[in-house]
């Protein structure tokens, strides 16, 4: 495994020294990465034109594929999780956004903050998405109104977590009793910050 700047990309790539980025993952064009945020195995960032930015402490999980748009670059806010075979094409995702597997969200999409995109959702070109929702199907609409700030912000930080774990070599760390109780811990935390 590798953190940081100790893998080089290409002069235009900007990796913080507190960023994971697998060593399977292929990152090509302008693409800046944040303290805390995480890059897993096969993942491909390319940006030709426009730029990619990952936020802090967001994880962008396997065989994620980001690309930008013919206009428009990809913007992932702070504390998000992207999950495994997602596509992001050109969009901008909030911050403490969950996008679930296999979905995918295209060009001009913006993604407000707390929000969860389910599963195999498709967003169609210039969605906009309010904070606070639940989106699901294809194409994707608004199913219902929630406030998923604690609940995304708890998975960003268990895969910080995790990608702290595998850049020392440790692949079992959700597995450990002293981990279970440090992740209850974090969790009543989030739910105080967010949910006084």
């Amino acid at each position: 495994m590798e953190r940081g700047s100790a893998r080089a990309f290409g002069p235009e790539v900007a990796v913080d020294v507190g960023a994971f980025i697998h060593p399977t993952a292929q990152v090509y064009g302008r693409v800046r990465v944040a303290a805390g945020a995480s890059i897993w195995p096969n993942v491909v960032v390319r940006a030709e034109s426009q730029e990619v930015v990952i936020g802090a402490r967001t994880n962008i999980q396997d065989f994620v594929m980001i690309h930008v748009g013919a206009g428009t670059g990809t913007i992932v806010g702070e504390d998000c999780s992207i999950t495994h075979h997602v596509t992001l094409h050109g969009c901008r995702i909030g911050d403490r956004v969950l996008v679930g597997i296999g979905a995918t969200v295209m060009d001009g999409c913006e993604i407000g903050d707390n929000s969860i995109i389910a599963g195999h959702a498709f967003l169609k070109e210039g969605t906009v998405i309010p904070p606070n929702s639940i989106v699901m199907g294809a194409p994707a609409r608004v199913v219902r109104e929630r406030d998923s700030a604690a609940a995304n912000a708890f998975n960003a930080w268990m895969y910080r977590e995790n990608a702290e774990a595998y850049a020392a070599g440790e692949h079992r760390l959700w597995s450990t009793a002293a981990f279970g109780e440090r992740a209850r811990v974090e969790r009543a935390r989030l739910e105080a910050l967010h949910h006084p």
